[in-house]
């Protein structure tokens, strides 16, 4: 029998007053209620101060008598909802750093896949909510890794606690405000690029797909060619107009490559992805363009670039660093003591309405043959 409101709410009191903290999602599983309605009654109840809500949990006023003071609640049947474009490729890692993290806290990760297709994000966001999620963790499907204007407002309207991962927001947006995790592209293609010039290459092109990545790794690579002092390159030609078809997109890459080389104005590239570098380097060969001797190659993402016939150089992002350490700052968000943490005490400062974090985490660069810098196995 479905309770009326009022029973409801008589319910969750009681049952809140005798154990002093529940989670939500506990709760609606004990009431037999579904996770969004126990939440409006939540609200309701603590519009009046019956009752105090605390990021995924519901407890017992301060101030008034209960039988114990409340914790915070354990981590079992915690319930982190994740959405992302894709389980593939970069993201393989991230979804298995957070995972790991959120099962060893004794919690349960929940995926929601948003393709890249318009508004699918918010709608899997909602899914995962109604199912039951305490927080969640979000990578929207930005263009350009961040929100234009008016977009993106729905990351900053959740019930719940929200970490972005792998994206952030520019200073002003709402969702500017959020906690967020994400690798530091900007800096990992300047590392590239210091490395090139440290081999001498005074000329460096980059070679970048059209992606969330990309914007960063631009900004990175210009301020490293400006702090450097190196030669300016002309910008490679999807820099200016994307194209939509790959096969155009490695045909005009290859043409600005050889041209750039043929003319003597470049000697290194950077290329993203590494596996753009894999297809792009016999083609560069088969024009008569030697690697590295004639371009030295560094690639970007790390994914397969030790696999090709000739080893690449690449910059490689810690995903899985970036997903354990969203997932982290969830769980402190939660009141969880996540797993790393020196005692329970160490997620008291990030709880609540405590400061919000931005984490940035350094990518590597793993160095191999294609940069020149290591002899080619005879």
């Amino acid at each position: 029998m479905r309770l009326h409101v009022d029973q409801r709410h008589e319910r969750v009191l009681e049952l809140v007053r005798e154990r002093g903290s529940l989670r939500v999602a506990e709760l609606a599983e004990e009431l037999g209620m579904s996770a969004v309605t126990l939440r409006r009654d939540v609200e309701a109840l603590a519009a009046q101060g019956l009752v105090e809500r605390l990021h995924g949990a519901v407890v017992w006023p301060t101030g008034q008598s209960r039988p114990a003071p409340a914790a915070a609640p354990p981590a079992e049947g915690l319930v982190v909802g994740m959405v992302v474009p894709t389980t593939e490729y970069y993201y393989a890692d991230v979804v298995r750093g957070a995972r790991q993290t959120v099962e060893a806290a004794g919690a349960r990760l929940t995926i929601g896949l948003s393709r890249y297709l318009p508004d699918e994000d918010a709608a899997q966001a909602r899914r995962l909510l109604s199912t039951g999620a305490d927080g969640l963790l979000l990578t929207p499907s930005w263009e350009r890794g961040c929100p234009e204007r008016g977009e993106g407002l729905w990351t900053v309207e959740q019930e719940v606690p929200v970490v972005l991962v792998e994206r952030s927001a520019p200073l002003g947006h709402p969702a500017a405000g959020l906690d967020r995790v994400r690798s530091d592209h900007a800096h990992g293609a300047a590392e590239a690029v210091a490395h090139l010039a440290g081999l001498g290459h005074r000329a460096i092109a980059l070679a970048v797909q059209d992606s969330p990545t990309a914007p960063r790794l631009r900004v990175g690579y210009r301020a490293a060619v400006e702090a450097l002092g190196l030669t300016p390159v002309s910008a490679a030609p999807l820099d200016d107009a994307s194209s939509r078809s790959e096969a155009k997109r490695f045909e005009r890459t290859l043409e600005y490559l050889c041209e750039a080389v043929a003319s003597g104005n470049v000697t290194a590239a950077i290329v993203h992805s590494d596996a753009d570098a894999i297809v792009l380097i016999p083609r560069l060969q088969a024009r008569g363009v030697r690697v590295p001797e004639d371009l030295a190659v560094i690639a970007y993402d790390d994914e397969v670039a030790g696999l090709a016939d000739l080893p690449l150089t690449a910059v490689a992002p810690d995903k899985h660093a970036v997903g354990a350490a969203a997932a982290r700052l969830l769980l402190d968000r939660l009141g969880v003591a996540a797993p790393g943490a020196k005692d329970a005490r160490a997620g008291e400062a990030a709880r609540g309405p405590g400061a919000r974090r931005h984490l940035d985490i350094l990518p590597t660069l793993r160095i191999r043959v294609s940069c020149g810098a290591v002899a080619a196995a005879p």
